[in-house]
């Protein structure tokens, strides 16, 4: 920050030769600096207004930015030089370079600070809404580089822009004058660079400037000062997000077309996704239409393709490369395989990193997928259904062994967990997969019970000779599966939603699942009540599970200050069902045993859960427990609140010898 802040005020009248031979200028410093600071705070995500996720996730672009990294930077001094080896750090450090210890605010950086209140709002308004006033300095700034940039073309950059009209000069102005204008810092070239941008982007789209053109100015651009790459980014993913600009035909006559291999990628994500057990084919390419992109993406797209891929523009890349992928990801199907095949025809050895990545990309746009993908975990994780691929379940058939062209004859399966670790913080609206998780977890249950076998199967055999005895499995057996499902379904609440999808599981779905038991078939005979029992337990560990993810066991976490009032209502939702005040439609030893389970686990594994509640709810759930013969639970229930109900424990216990 203090280099940006330093280099990027100064005028580039002198030039230094590097070691390395390199011609360095107050620019290009700044430039390097500059570039390195937007990958420190991960600038490649997409803009806020387009981050997705529902209510539950907050938006990352919220976590992230410059006064986080000042955050980050302002604890760690705080917390340095208590220690005898922190003392030697900071004299050995002393030797080479002085730094202060107090804080540091955007404040302490000025122009940086114009900077970035400008990116922001660039992000949230139009151009045409902070547009230059005529004859200010940022104007001919505007007027220099969009004439620098359209060089070749013989029109004047005034045609090119209605906002910088206060200029007369700007019809005879040679490259040589507009390179003149230019010798300024690097800030107020940046401060001007949005509404070049926004200048070169009308032109092109009312056909005064041709895409080529508009690709070879925005090359122009970076090649002049590459700290405008993070101001390209930043304006070109905005202007998809609001989805004015008309779409742009890649047809290989005016923007580059994907056709050669096109056709070759989607079979590709067809093979990854069926390998996953995904089948979306509402989502299929039509290979007769033309291939299309939002305009600004086209841009961004052909400026990207525009670089060479050695040394000299690695740092640039690596800005650009990861911002194309966050967008193009976002954008209507197909865009994201449109931008795979330009890619892998520019690159063949990244061909299988942007098919994989296309192949991601179906998750953001189709619920339904999401829903098999989720289904495929558990399925692979327990080692459910006789024609799985991942017939022998665990971590390992979860997450696989990596990605890649090991498999001769194309790309090897990607594993559904690691998909949906690529995936889960890009699904548009997460509140839907706590019931998608309670459905899976309760079909694995099923399976479970039946031996590992689908439902369909099982009935089959029960028709030949040896019946059932073919598959089953003891109940100890079921029980270990049935806490894995738990764990599996636990884990991916947690990581898909946070504290409010846990929340609503507590509040909102485990009631509304007990009072309408959907989407469950009775099973009869034995069969049906051992199946129904270990749904019980199944959900009472994946609800403990759930929120030992979410609030911890203790006190520790902040988090655990919203624990006593989600727990407050989810009993008191059990303490009136075991009243009789609610009617439950599931089966009954579901319910038994989902109480039973879920009192037993916080008993045993989260005493301090119970001392949070009130007395007389807990009096309640206790009297519950008794109705239901657990005596023994109903009293260590009671025990671990202490003294303030040792009246009813010693009425308990007398009851119970007599």
């Amino acid at each position: 920050m203090p280099i940006c802040e330093a280099f990027g005020s100064c005028i580039p009248n002198v030039s230094w030769t590097a070691v390395t031979g390199e011609k360095l200028t107050c620019h290009a410093v700044f430039s390097n600096a500059f570039i390195l600071l937007l990958r420190l705070w991960r600038f490649s995500l997409p803009p806020i207004e387009h981050v997705m996720g529902g209510a539950a996730t907050p938006a990352l672009g919220s976590q992230l930015g410059p006064e986080y990294l000042l955050l980050v930077r302002n604890c760690m001094l705080a917390s340095f030089g208590k220690s005898p080896k922190d003392r030697v750090r900071s004299r050995r450090f002393s030797k080479l370079i002085s730094f202060s210890t107090e804080p540091l605010f955007m404040d302490s950086f000025p122009k940086l600070n114009i900077w970035y209140r400008q990116h922001r709002e660039c992000i949230e308004s139009t151009c045409s809404t902070l547009a230059p006033g005529p004859g200010g300095s940022v104007s001919q700034i505007v007027e220099a580089l969009l004439s620098m940039m359209c060089r070749k073309i013989n029109r004047s950059a005034q045609t090119l822009t209605p906002t910088t009209s206060g200029s007369s000069n700007s019809s005879t102005s040679s490259l040589d004058d507009a390179l003149m204008k230019l010798k300024v810092p690097a800030w107020d070239i940046l401060e001007a660079t949005p509404f070049v941008l926004d200048a070169a982007l009308t032109a092109c789209a009312h056909g005064r400037l041709s895409p080529r053109e508009l690709a070879t100015g925005l090359k122009d651009l970076a090649d002049f000062l590459p700290a405008t790459l993070g101001t390209i980014v930043s304006y070109l993913s905005a202007e998809v997000t609001r989805g004015v600009w008309k779409p742009a035909f890649m047809n290989g006559t005016d923007w580059p077309s994907p056709a050669a291999n096109l056709s070759t990628v989607e079979q590709q994500i067809k093979k990854i996704l069926a390998a996953t057990g995904v089948d979306v084919p509402s989502l299929a390419i039509d290979g007769n239409g033309p291939a299309t992109l939002p305009l600004p993406l086209a841009a961004f797209l052909s400026l990207t393709i525009t670089y060479k891929l050695d040394k000299s523009y690695e740092r640039f890349v690596v800005l650009v490369g990861p911002s194309l992928i966050a967008l193009s990801s976002g954008c209507p199907w197909p865009c994201m395989p449109i931008v795979g095949a330009l890619w892998a025809q520019k690159v063949k050895r990244w061909s299988d990193f942007f098919v994989f990545s296309a192949s991601a990309t179906v998750f953001h746009h189709s619920r339904d997928a999401v829903v098999q993908l989720l289904k495929s975990c558990f399925t692979s994780t327990l080692g459910l259904g006789s024609a799985c691929i991942y017939n022998n379940g665990g971590v390992g058939t979860l997450l696989g062994h990596g990605f890649g062209s090991h498999v001769s004859g194309g790309i090897s399966p990607v594993a559904p967990g690691i998909f949906y670790l690529r995936v889960f913080r890009s699904i548009r609206d997460v509140m839907f997969l706590t019931e998608e998780i309670v459905s899976l977890l309760m079909l694995s249950v099923r399976d479970i019970a039946n031996g590992g076998l689908p439902k369909g199967e099982v009935d089959k055999l029960k028709k030949t000779k040896y019946g059932m005895r073919y598959g089953q499995v003891s109940l100890s057996a079921s029980m270990t599966r049935v806490k894995h499902a738990a764990l599996l379904g636990a884990s991916f609440l947690w990581i898909s939603g946070g504290y409010g999808l846990v929340q609503s599981l507590f509040t909102e779905t485990l009631p509304s699942w007990f009072l309408s038991a959907q989407g469950l078939e009775q099973e009869v005979g034995e069969s049906g009540v051992v199946v129904a029992m270990l749904r019980g337990y199944a959900l009472a560990s994946f609800a403990v599970l759930s929120g030992t993810f979410a609030w911890g066991i203790d006190t520790s976490s902040p988090a655990s200050k919203r624990r006593p009032k989600v727990l407050e209502i989810h009993l008191e939702f059990l303490a009136n069902a075991l009243d009789g005040k609610v009617s439950l439609r599931c089966d009954c030893a579901t319910w038994r045993a989902y109480v039973s389970g879920v009192m037993s686990l916080m008993v045993s594994c989260t005493p301090l859960w119970i001392q949070e509640l009130d007395v007389g709810m807990l009096k309640r759930i206790s009297n519950g427990l008794r109705q239901l013969n657990e005596e023994d639970l109903a009293l260590r229930l009671l025990e671990i609140k202490g003294t303030s109900v040792m009246g009813e424990v010693a009425e308990m216990i007398s009851q119970s010898r007599f």
